[in-house]
């Protein structure tokens, strides 16, 4: 039987006159009648919606993941590579051509404030394996520390001095970044000269015959602009974190790259690694700063003009892996926030392309509706919330399919580029799960053009930073000579802040803590109330958030 307070209020007969006394009890079920109201005609509906759109969701990465896969599958299966679909030949010279047979090759190194790593990426290119007179390097230093900018400019001198003909080139300031370093190297008068430019970033090391390699795809195919290599990890085993880095990436590139590459001929540009042909680049309007993924902005307007990219899946370039926790969080909100952007940026203007309408959906839908955005927030809104939220409705089911199947299939498809890690397949999961936070987060910001949207944060790198030994004298000597010669002509843009000593309570994140706190108790209801068997993912997860959340993932510097 309702309760008379319920009743009233139905009927409209409830009236309250000013003075008059007021039931505590029916008000209370006054209360609880109208939540209970509120729950069932509005909550919950809202809840069954979102299920909805998961699973839609779900189903639609699910497709992605088996048409990219099976599209690499057939690739190693009847041994497609890039040199079978493409024309490929050595570069043979004669007696007669000589070095000039070798087309001029610019080498393009941005880097800021390399301190650990510069070493390593000027080392490699100057030992790339192409006629001294047909290569330029070209090292882009927007560092402000002026030591640093010191340390730079004298390895350069070190190589130049050994006959190798490099370019040490500075900036007044920093304004677009890595996109405004490139565009300014290439204003240059040496520029002119030059067919290709390879880029690498201050911690990739290519082997000597990398242009060797790359560049006969570009002589003998005119209708390609980007050759890109794979990424190697040199320190894939430095700590849990970076084995589950390698695992993302190696899915992207054996997997994600090689079917963009043979069905469209089209993916996104990794920013280092790779080869451009200046008149492609030229042709789709050159380096751009509006958005923080200047590598991918270029290679979609390059795609949108007809230009082709290929890529080289057993030419390995080595490279870093972030890894210490704060340096990989600003990456990933960088590598999400980016595409975000520029989707929305972009997206009237694909459309309104003149490439086949294949391509458009495929650039639409499944490189970027799918790739950058949905895979990024389904992951934190389906699996870190609206499961746990669901033992908290029992009239809202979420069927098996969705919830057991269907992530599996996805899962297994994700997991076959790095088998030996699979056993680490559970930790990885858990650990992208915690990251999707992150990356809807950013998502959002790009989508809204808002908050951290142009946030910049170059990812720190560690090289052999704690296995070197300390420069000789000579080496000290030299460099402090240095840096009092040019201690007044340089003017750095940023001061260099002053270390200070942090408290351990720093080292939290607490928007992780947050979030494992809520899962963990979800799972305490599930456990005594709901009984929907969510308690074992929802324990395991919380309890990934709250390892991540106290700071416990990747390495720890002194100091930081």
């Amino acid at each position: 039987m309702e309760p008379i307070v319920v009743s009233l209020i139905k009927t409209g007969d409830l009236i309250w006159n000013e003075g008059s006394p007021i039931d505590l009890t029916d008000l209370t079920e006054c209360s609880v009648y109208l939540l209970r109201e509120i729950r069932n005609l509005l909550i919950v509906p809202l809840v069954r919606i979102v299920v909805v759109v998961c699973l839609v969701m779900t189903v639609l990465i699910l497709v992605e993941k088996l048409f990219v896969g099976a599209v690499a599958l057939a690739v190693k299966i009847w041994r497609l590579k890039p040199e079978r679909r493409y024309k490929w030949q050595p570069i043979a010279p004669d007696e007669e051509e000589g070095s000039a047979a070798y087309p001029m090759v610019l080498v393009q190194i941005p880097m800021y404030n390399e301190r650990e790593v510069y070493k390593l990426s000027i080392g490699a290119a100057c030992g790339l394996k192409w006629p001294s007179d047909r290569v330029i390097i070209q090292v882009l230093d927007d560092s402000t520390d002026p030591e640093v900018k010191s340390l730079v400019d004298l390895e350069c001198q070190k190589w130049k001095s050994e006959g190798v003909n490099i370019r040490y080139e500075v900036r007044g300031n920093r304004k677009g970044y890595k996109a405004g370093a490139l565009k300014e190297g290439m204003k240059h008068e040496y520029v002119q000269e030059c067919e290709y430019i390879a880029m690498f970033d201050a911690d990739f090391q290519p082997e000597s015959n990398f242009l060797l390699r790359t560049i006969p795809f570009l002589m003998h195919n005119p209708e390609i602009a980007l050759v890109q290599a794979r990424w190697k990890f040199v320190n894939a085993d430095e700590c849990l974190m970076t084995r589950l880095q390698e695992m993302s990436l190696d899915y992207h590139f054996k997997i994600e790259q090689e079917a963009g590459s043979s069905c469209f001929a089209f993916f996104g540009f990794n920013g280092t690694a790779g080869v451009w042909r200046i008149k492609a680049i030229t042709d789709a309007g050159g380096w751009k700063d509006r958005t923080t993924v200047e590598d991918m902005d270029l290679a979609v307007r390059a795609g949108l003009r007809g230009w082709k990219f290929v890529y080289i899946g057993d030419l390995k370039v080595k490279s870093e892996l972030p890894s210490t926790f704060k340096a990989f969080r600003y990456q990933q909100h960088r590598w999400s926030c980016g595409p975000a952007n520029l989707f929305k940026k972009m997206a009237v203007e694909i459309i309104q392309s003149k490439v086949s309408i294949w391509k458009k959906l495929h650039i639409l839908y499944d490189f970027f509706f799918v790739g950058k955005i949905v895979a990024h927030t389904l992951t934190f809104i389906y699996y870190c919330v609206l499961i746990p939220v669901s033992v908290f409705f029992p009239e809202v089911e979420i069927p098996l399919w969705g919830v057991a199947y269907v992530p599996t299939i996805i899962t297994l498809c994700k997991s076959v580029g790095t088998p030996s890690s699979f056993h680490l397949v559970i930790l990885w999961i858990l650990f992208e799960n915690v990251m999707s936070l992150h990356r809807t987060k950013a998502a959002l910001t790009g989508l809204l053009d808002a908050g951290r949207v142009n946030e910049w944060v170059v990812t720190e790198k560690l090289g052999e930073a704690q296995k070197t030994k300390p420069a000789t004298t000579r080496e000290a000597d030299l460099t402090k000579n240095l840096l009092v010669d040019t201690h007044e002509q340089t003017n750095p843009c940023i001061l260099k802040p002053k270390k200070q000593q942090t408290r351990f309570w720093h080292r939290f994140y607490y928007s992780e803590l947050s979030v494992g706190t809520f899962m963990l108790l979800c799972g305490c209801y599930d456990v005594v109330y709901a009984k929907e068997g969510y308690f074992i993912y929802l324990f395991l997860q919380g309890l990934a958030f709250l390892v991540t959340g106290f700071g416990c993932m990747g390495t720890h510097l002194p100091d930081s």
